[in-house]
């Protein structure tokens, strides 16, 4: 894979600049170091986040067929609909923070019109069930990620400086464990939740499928983590994984949202570490897989309000915090400007 990403550094002026705030040093806690981020990403004292944008990537899943979702499969191109029709909550969030949506299909089983907002993207119509085959070949997985790639490199050729991630896909919170428990070593049972709802039967009959198809992949411990992704993801988490990695070439600020958009992170990070450095964690899902990935990417969320919508929903809403932390740079008087007295 050919990325060519830069660990963070520190910007010259950026650091007094805080610091010269009409506050006292470290006062405003996450926000000051959000701050800093954000102008370590675009090297500037003065970052500018234009055209923001939520990225949401579709895909099915084989495995749904197993019984891993309460949902049945059709409800992904059902809420691909809901999504191009403006009626879902992450479109109720974008709309009041003013975030633009695309949505693409990775691959969902299902053929969709073209329609505006959404990007026909699709490797297949949805992967194979990994209980019995790898969910994807290697071909089908590098064709996701390249896609992935082309697209965020698209929308930032248009100007776009933010961008928000999310997805939709019945059943990719089972694959997103099946990465999880595969790429960092946390135990299956610790990395596999409810979902969209499952009762105590369905979860058992989850985690007893999950483990099925872990036995039958039989991956070593380093096992290769395009290898992980190609035995178990969807082609949605695949292009994420693409989109993440060019993102952070492009030096934008990455908004991650919970726990299938982190899994993507994991193998993205696991062949650039550095991807990490530009991504701004919205919030810590509900799903009990999410506190372990963020444990291994040494991340600590904006905000902890037990979502577990997917969608890119945490992105937006943490949104506001990440425009404040860069308004803060530009609008806020200095000790200097303002007349008020610094301490001695």
């Amino acid at each position: 894979m050919d990325f060519s990403i830069e660990p963070l550094s520190p910007v010259p002026g950026l650091r007094e600049r805080i610091d010269g705030k009409t506050k006292p040093p470290g006062s405003l806690g996450r926000i000051e170091r959000l701050a800093r981020q954000i102008g370590e990403i675009q090297r500037s004292t003065s970052p500018r986040l234009d055209q923001p944008q939520i990225l949401i990537f579709a895909g099915d899943h084989g495995a749904a067929r197993a019984g891993v979702s309460a949902y049945p499969q059709a409800v992904t191109w059902q809420m691909v609909d809901n999504f191009l029709a403006g009626g879902a909550a992450i479109n109720v969030f974008a709309r009041h923070n003013g975030l633009g949506i695309t949505v693409v299909d990775a691959g969902v089983a299902h053929d969709f019109a073209a329609r505006d907002g959404l990007i026909d993207a699709k490797v297949a119509p949805g992967t194979r069930n990994y209980v019995d085959e790898p969910a994807m070949t290697a071909s089908e997985r590098d064709i996701a990620l390249a896609s992935g790639a082309q697209i965020v490199r698209s929308i930032a050729d248009q100007g776009c400086r933010v961008i928000g991630f999310g997805e939709m896909g019945i059943g990719n919170s089972a694959a997103a464990s099946l990465l999880t428990h595969h790429l960092i070593g946390t135990p299956l049972a610790d990395c596999v939740g409810r979902g969209t709802g499952l009762d105590d039967a369905g979860l058992a009959r989850k985690r007893d499928i999950l483990a099925r198809a872990s036995r039958r992949a039989a991956l070593p411990l380093d096992a290769d983590p395009l290898a992980v992704l190609a035995e178990f993801g969807g082609f949605e988490i695949a292009m994420l994984c693409g989109a993440l990695l060019a993102g952070a070439e492009r030096r934008l600020v990455l908004l991650i949202d919970g726990f299938i958009v982190t899994a993507a992170l994991l193998v993205a990070a696991r062949l650039f570490p550095a991807v990490c450095d530009y991504c701004v964690f919205s919030h810590r899902s509900a799903e009990p897989g999410h506190a372990a990935q963020l444990h291994a990417l040494a991340a600590t969320p904006l905000l902890d309000l037990g979502l577990r919508l997917g969608e890119g929903t945490g992105s937006a809403l943490a949104w506001p915090l990440v425009r404040a932390a860069a308004a803060l740079l530009d609008e806020m008087a200095s000790f200097a400007s303002a007349g008020v007295s610094e301490r001695p």
